[in-house]
């Protein structure tokens, strides 16, 4: 989650500078309640960039955005001017509303996280609290907060919950760290608060939920469909990365896709899956190069690869799905920047670029990272000073 301090480090590791915490409250797109054509996220878009009033404008500082809709509400985290994290819920009007835990701590890389919503405007997310440690929590759409904790989750600073995704029955899927630093995934019941733990049959390395490239995490999604299907990945004892789906009923079935290493950092990382069941994603091959993946639910895999580069900077990943199958993501061009893109059900491919996205390599660029069922793409784009800006691409 944004509040943890190795997670923190996404951006600094993407960006090779960045000095700061940067918060990631991770993970997941809600499902949404009515499907767009397959082509019209690729229909005359807008993008608007944007930042949410108190955001620092230091490097590492800025506007996240975390989750959309389908009313294309999103909701995210800022870093403030003193490094702390805050969240945020923007209406499609622009309508902003800030929130904090009362539990969050104020020191630097602490704070609170939005990291998804559902159709009726409940929110799951994280907070830090002053001794380092991630806790769950959910927002009613009341402004209600309840906290919660993984099973087992360690109490110790880095460690502790993060809900990722929730889907329209409010369900929150996610993962916590244990005392000895290994992660597993959960999820939560929404009527009785139950939580349950998910842990990959051949996870040796931990189970997780959100996309590592390696050890950098992103937000991706949806985590869980309507139906309740959820996916991730697991590590294995190299390293390797290796994609599950998990049905209602606990069935884990493992995946790996045609063409993934089997090297450390090196495989298949399941990102999101779709009221239908297909599921999108990312691998990396023995060359150690990213390609995007779509997975039918008869298992079929094809390759997404955006952009004619074929050097390690230029690779490829898939971050979202929506119900209508389009999906989007980011790839490094010429330059090693990330550029974004839009792809069809059909496979119509649509590159674009933020306002005030950076054009240096590094991590500097446009994230889409999230696609509801009306075709908005929200992500983040991190500029040549190494700031972080929100934005949404509606069609």
């Amino acid at each position: 989650m944004n509040l943890n301090p190795k997670e923190a480090t996404m951006l600094v590791q993407q960006a090779q500078a960045l000095a700061g915490a940067i918060a990631l409250a991770l993970l997941g797109a809600a499902s949404a309640a009515s499907a767009a054509e397959p082509d019209e996220a690729l229909v005359k878009p807008v993008t608007t960039t944007f930042e949410i009033a108190g955001s620092g404008t230091a490097e590492g500082q800025g506007t996240e955005v975390l989750n959309i809709n389908s009313a294309g509400t999103l909701v995210g985290t800022y870093l403030d001017s003193s490094s702390v994290h805050h969240a945020f819920i923007r209406t499609s009007a622009g309508v902003e509303t800030i929130f904090d835990d009362p539990s969050a701590g104020t020191g630097v890389g602490q704070g609170t996280g939005a990291s998804a919503i559902n159709t009726a405007g409940v929110i799951a997310g994280a907070y830090g609290d002053s001794a380092g440690v991630a806790h769950g929590f959910v927002r009613a759409t009341d402004g209600t907060l309840t906290e919660f904790d993984g099973p087992g989750a360690g109490t110790g600073e880095s460690k502790g919950t993060y809900p990722r995704g929730i889907n329209t029955a409010g369900t929150i899927v996610g993962e916590y760290t244990d005392s000895s630093d290994v992660s597993y995934g959960f999820v939560r019941n929404a009527k009785t608060g139950k939580i349950a733990k998910i842990s990959a049959p051949d996870a040796a390395g931990g189970t997780f939920m959100a996309l590592s490239i390696p050890d950098v995490f992103l937000n991706n999604g949806p985590l869980i469909n309507t139906a309740g299907d959820i996916v991730g990945y697991y590590k294995d004892g190299i390293g390797a990365y290796h994609g599950f789906v998990r049905a209602t009923d606990g069935t884990i079935t493992e995946f790996d896709a045609p063409g993934a290493g089997t090297a450390e950092g090196q495989g298949t990382v399941a990102a999101g899956i779709n009221a239908a069941g297909t599921i999108v994603g990312s691998y990396r091959d023995s060359s150690n190069i990213w390609h995007g993946f779509i997975r039918a639910t008869d298992g079929t895999v094809t390759d997404i690869n955006a952009g004619a580069g074929t050097g390690v900077a230029n690779g490829t990943f898939a971050f979202g799905i929506n119900d209508a199958g389009a999906v989007c993501g980011t790839y490094g061009n010429a330059s090693g920047a990330a550029e974004g893109f839009v792809r069809s059900k059909s496979g119509k491919l649509k590159d674009f670029k933020a306002p005030a996205a950076g054009t240096g390599g590094g991590g500097e660029g446009t994230w889409p990272l999230l696609i509801n069922d009306a075709g908005d793409v929200a992500g983040f784009v991190l500029d040549d000073a190494l700031v972080v800006h929100g934005f949404v691409r509606t069609p």
